[in-house]
């Protein structure tokens, strides 16, 4: 069976654009439902995928930050070139710590980091994650349980080692946050199960923004965007991008 892979998307709008980021060993389909809801209040949203994401996890360990932040920064500039001049940046998990850093990095609207990692886990907690995540993968391609458990095998002689650089960002970024202005809208799941949840604390408590707010969503795990709570969250996330002073 032929997997369709998620791929970027571009949903146009309005002249309000915004950048939507997604997770390690995510894809775009986790943030594609807030940007349609988005796009359909007069929103532009454009969300990029991550090199070595959304395709078989071979490709994943071949990758690392610095590729996914330039196709952070590509997508940023796909906007610019668009014609859009002010953009707001929302992010899921590691895509809520990129948005942290574009927000110190270029001109920024506004900032939505949801279930943003402010520390790491150790290297091999983070590994049996990717493990995890090749595993499901190949569940979802329909591969027998044989031929997945004998692609495990191979896969764990090839070792992701650009996971000290993941680490190595999301505390750079820690250390950065307070060269925030822009207005942020911090959003933390309660019952996280991925990230220590006082990284939302951080964040909120660090950024320099005098337009600054922190809100929990007691139901919601980690991926949030698709939890039982999506429908409050994209409301509140209009409602924030809405408060901002557009130019138009």
């Amino acid at each position: 069976m032929k997997v369709v892979a998620p791929k970027p998307f571009t949903f146009e709008g309005g002249n309000r654009a915004v950048l939507m980021l997604h997770g390690f060993t995510g894809n775009s389909a986790d943030v594609r439902m807030m940007g349609r809801y988005l796009q359909e209040r007069g929103y532009t949203c454009h969300a990029p995928q991550y090199e070595g994401h959304g395709v078989p996890p071979e490709e994943l360990v071949h990758t690392g930050p610095q590729d996914w932040w330039k196709n952070v920064t590509e997508g940023y500039e796909k906007l610019k070139s668009m014609g859009h001049d002010e953009i707001a940046v929302v992010g899921l998990s590691l895509g809520g710590v990129f948005s942290l850093k574009l927000g110190y990095t270029v001109p920024v609207k506004g900032i939505v980091p949801m279930c943003a990692p402010m520390d790491m886990k150790d290297e091999e907690t983070m590994y049996q994650g990717v493990l995890s995540y090749a595993r499901e993968y190949k569940k979802f391609e329909r591969k027998t349980s044989e031929q997945i458990e004998e692609e495990m095998e191979a896969f764990k002689e090839t070792p992701m080692n650009t996971l000290g650089e993941l680490r190595d960002l999301i505390y750079d970024v820690r250390d950065n946050i307070d060269m925030i202005y822009a207005p942020t809208f911090v959003v933390q799941a309660r019952h996280d199960e991925m990230i220590n949840t006082e990284s939302a604390n951080v964040i909120h408590d660090h950024v320099e923004s005098d337009e600054k707010s922190l809100k929990w969503y007691e139901n919601s795990t980690h991926a949030i965007t698709l939890g039982k709570e999506k429908e409050e969250l994209h409301k509140d996330v209009h409602a924030f991008l809405d408060g901002l002073d557009w130019s138009e």
